[in-house]
């Protein structure tokens, strides 16, 4: 494939999200990234989210219409290792955060360990981290999900 057929690099990522209650969102994805909005108006707040060269934009669903929470599958944000995804469930239950699924390790399809959260408009985000060597050797006979925490 020659260079003149491929998508230039990126730089950032950047998505728009439209939200039924800005405040609440805002307050969910500023604990959710760590980081302030960089602008926030009574119609949007924008978040620029450096370590993921992420741009995320939420919109006032001013319109008033149901949001599509079944298009967008959801939203996944990969984390280092198993000890961040029980962080984060940790941090998920202190914020309040509805999980839908606990952290676990699970083995089928891409073996994960994952945490599944839904945002205050019903998106779903997946928390996840990939299995070392060593952890895939643990993999149990049946292949059922492993709970990370009681």
């Amino acid at each position: 494939m020659s260079n003149t057929n491929r998508f230039p690099v990126a730089h950032e990522f950047h998505m728009s999200l439209r939200v039924n209650d800005l405040a609440l969102s805002t307050n969910f994805y500023t604990a959710f990234f760590g980081v302030e909005p960089k602008d926030r108006t009574a119609r949007f707040s924008t978040f620029i989210v450096p370590h993921l060269h992420l741009n995320l934009v939420l919109l006032i669903n001013d319109r008033g219409e149901t949001l599509d929470t079944y298009s967008l599958y959801h939203l996944g944000l990969g984390v280092a290792d198993k000890a961040a995804v029980i962080g984060a469930a940790h941090s998920a239950r202190q914020a309040g955060a509805d999980i839908v699924k606990p952290p676990r390790t699970t083995w089928r399809g891409t073996p994960l360990h994952e945490l599944w959260l839904r945002d205050p408009n019903g998106y779903l985000i997946e928390i996840y981290a990939r299995l070392t060597p060593g952890e895939l050797a643990q993999m149990p006979a049946d292949q059922e999900p492993v709970f990370l925490l009681e």
